[in-house]
């Protein structure tokens, strides 16, 4: 049998392959950069060929990469699993989650099946509860919360970025008091979400309509409750177009051709000393390989 590479030099290229950052991998390995890049190294001596393309500050697999990664990334997670498994550490594979409902429903819940399927010892605690990020040093393992930035002591990670849009029932887009332009606005009332206030200020900007006033504004601590008071028609929201399109909800529609890049997009977020659990250290891999929607490589 052909000889192996070391283990530690495998460990190394699965991770940055999957964070698609050098810096980001060597945090969540403990190691530093320099130690890190030697890892990656003699991997590639190894096989005889460069493995990654390396651009800026961000690193890329080549077609070489993608392949082997293909191959042994199923095989690693198999290794540590069983790994947990021979030591007994059943009880490490609790992940405390705070997350935001909405995300919850739309996002994680659908596609909660494909990670059970893969890891059926790991297990999560959800938790809706606000101050998401505040509450990380409360007994929760990792976050998921929609905001505009993080606090840098924080491994913080964005999910996707969005587009900002109106979204009403189709009976109030077409009905006799159909709201047909942005200025129809100011006799009807917008709900917002309290985790993104300034939703429709920036909105309302980018529609050239700076001194626009709705008849009211009601905000909302519950996405699912914001859509669901749009669909019966009791006003326009001001959401993200990712949550219009999750809801499969054929009552609703966009209002306008409007759409504005929003400030507000969904990060994870743990301590950095968390990233070496391994329950998170699976949610987080499964997450960013795709595990719920689009992920983007947006690390610090």
């Amino acid at each position: 049998m052909r000889r192996l590479p070391p283990l530690t030099a495998i460990e190394a290229f699965v991770q940055v392959a999957r964070q698609g950052s050098l810096k980001a991998a060597a945090e969540a390995l403990a190691l530093s950069s320099p130690a890190l890049t030697r890892r990656i190294q003699a991997l590639e001596r190894f096989v005889g060929h460069p493995l990654f393309e390396r651009r800026h500050q961000a690193v890329h697999l080549n077609p070489d990469g993608e392949r082997l990664l293909a191959e042994i990334g199923p095989a690693v997670d198999a290794l540590a699993v069983a790994m947990e498994r021979a030591a007994g550490n059943a009880e490490m594979m609790r992940l405390r989650l705070a997350v935001p409902s909405l995300f919850a429903s739309q996002r994680l819940m659908p596609n909660l099946p494909t990670l059970r399927a893969q890891y059926p010892d790991l297990h999560i605690d959800i938790d809706t509860g606000a101050n998401r990020l505040a509450r990380l040093d409360e007994g929760l393992d990792a976050a998921i919360a929609i905001t505009t930035e993080v606090d840098p002591a924080l491994y913080a990670r964005r999910i996707d970025s969005n587009c900002a849009i109106a979204i009403a029932s189709r009976q109030l887009r077409d009905g006799p008091e159909a709201i047909r332009t942005p200025a129809d606005l100011a006799r009807t009332t917008i709900f917002l979400h309290r985790d993104m206030p300034a939703t429709f200020d920036y909105w309302r900007d980018a529609a050239g309509l700076p001194e626009l006033q709705p008849a009211a504004i009601d905000q909302f601590d519950s996405g699912q409750l914001i859509l669901d008071a749009a669909a019966q028609g009791l006003g326009v929201a001001f959401m993200l177009e990712s949550h219009l399109r999750a809801s499969h909800d054929e009552r609703l529609v966009q209002l306008f051709d409007i759409k504005v890049e929003s400030p507000y997009s969904y990060w994870f977020a743990c301590r950095r000393s968390a990233l070496k659990r391994r329950p998170v250290r699976i949610f987080h891999d499964w997450l960013f390989a795709g595990g719920a929607g689009y992920a983007g490589a947006v690390t610090r």
